[in-house]
């Protein structure tokens, strides 16, 4: 059922890691390394993989090279979104796998790539077919960024919400269901790929899309996805019978687990992309659901 656990998610992004706090990543590096040795010690044979990285930034994979961080990995992954949010064009995606390839003998995965509907649903279901011609065979895994809309009445993950203007909005607009679930243009030709391309798709705590989003992934033949168990939902109430309902609603599927986000009250700073105030508390949460989901 997982076949990865993934640290943490876009730690180079002030989205999902305070660079105020830890500017040169050098708490982050400790985390990560604290955590990969953890997840080993719970179980030596499940794949260990460094969080996507956005923007694809080959001096960042390097560091955590230098910082040890990527001995205790057995992949490092990217997230690219060209056509919404990243200053390169599709087409140079090829040559952005080899900036990463080039300062690492790890496997790189694509772990989000996607194109919003912002503009034209055309867009992005020419945007699906793009990706596929120029990424399939070209990295272990890819996963599509995301099945369905973000609600509108949800906040998307990301510090500065609506003063990143159409930035911002994009967020609600990747997937390749509407909110209400019925499909876009871009649908039909992800499923032309879905076997092996998988998708991205990030459960909130209590998700009421969860049961019909894995009637969807099974409908469409997906086989890879990738989702998130919240170091910061751990702390909310029933917290592991939500995470229990999950899983095994997953459980069909081949899962790369990330974990990542501070719970407010363990952090430096009260904010989920903050640091913890002390890394092996994130590294214990690594372990224990490790030990309860891939024991």
């Amino acid at each position: 059922m997982i076949e990865a656990a993934m640290i943490w998610n876009e730690p180079n992004n002030k989205s999902h890691w305070d660079p105020e706090i830890d500017p040169d990543w050098v708490i982050f590096a400790e985390t990560a390394r604290l955590a990969g040795q953890a997840i080993r010690a719970e179980n030596a044979r499940l794949p260990r993989v460094l969080g996507g990285i956005s923007p694809i930034d080959p001096s960042f994979i390097a560091k955590m090279g230098q910082r040890g961080v990527l001995a205790e990995m057995e992949a490092v992954a990217v997230h690219g979104f060209p056509l919404d949010w990243n200053l390169w064009q599709i087409q140079e995606w090829p040559a952005k796998l080899k900036e990463i390839q080039a300062v690492t003998d790890l496997p790189v995965w694509v772990s989000e790539v996607g194109v919003s509907s912002f503009g034209a649903e055309e867009v992005q279901a020419w945007g699906v077919n793009r990706t596929a011609e120029l990424l399939l065979g070209q990295a272990p895994r890819i996963h599509w960024y995301s099945l369905y809309d973000l609600p509108r009445s949800w906040e998307a993950t990301t510090r500065h919400r609506e003063a990143e203007g159409s930035s911002y909005y994009r967020h609600f607009h990747m997937g390749l269901l509407r909110e209400d679930g019925s499909p876009k243009l871009a649908l039909a030709e992800f499923a032309r790929h879905a076997g092996a391309m998988g998708i991205c798709q990030w459960f909130h705590y209590q998700d009421h899309r969860l049961d019909d989003a894995v009637a969807w992934m099974k409908r469409l033949g997906v086989r890879h996805l990738r989702t998130g168990l919240s170091w910061a939902d751990s702390f909310r109430p029933d917290a592991l019978a939500w995470f229990d309902r999950q899983m095994q609603a997953l459980r069909d599927l081949e899962v790369t687990v990330t974990f990542c986000f501070t719970p407010e009250h363990r952090g430096i700073a009260p904010h989920h992309t903050s640091p913890p105030q002390v890394k092996e508390e994130f590294a214990g949460f690594c372990a224990s659901m490790v030990r309860r989901y891939a024991g």
